[in-house]
């Protein structure tokens, strides 16, 4: 079973940043697309940023510029470096990774780290 682990989230303040990191239990080779997803209290899941295998990026509009998506390949690691953050950032923040199969993609989603932007 794939595993996905956060780290890196905690409490900022505006202006501030953050990195967060995804370790995956496998290869991240095997998932032909990864990215960021976060959930704000009685809000619904919503894309941050993808990458895929080959290094394409798409990000939300409300993070361009201030998010970085990136991929070590070797450490199996996905990391989201967010600056000038904003109290709209606020939210659980998920790591998720798709894998090809038939008839429909994979899904995996770690556990989540909470990101706070708060003065």
């Amino acid at each position: 079973q794939v595993q996905l682990v956060e780290s890196g989230g905690g409490l900022v303040q505006p202006g501030g940043s953050l990195r967060l990191s995804c370790v995956a239990s496998e290869s991240i080779f095997s998932f032909y697309i990864m990215g960021w997803y976060r959930q704000a209290p009685g809000r619904q899941r919503e894309l941050v940023v993808t990458i895929t295998n080959s290094g394409t990026t798409n990000y939300v509009d409300s993070v361009k510029g201030r998010f970085a998506i990136s991929r070590d390949n070797v450490k199996k690691t996905v990391y989201l470096q967010m600056n000038s953050l904003k109290p709209e950032d606020t939210a659980v923040y998920f790591c998720n990774a798709k894998r090809h199969q038939f008839p429909a993609p994979l899904d995996y989603w770690g556990q989540g780290t909470q990101v706070t932007v708060s003065s």
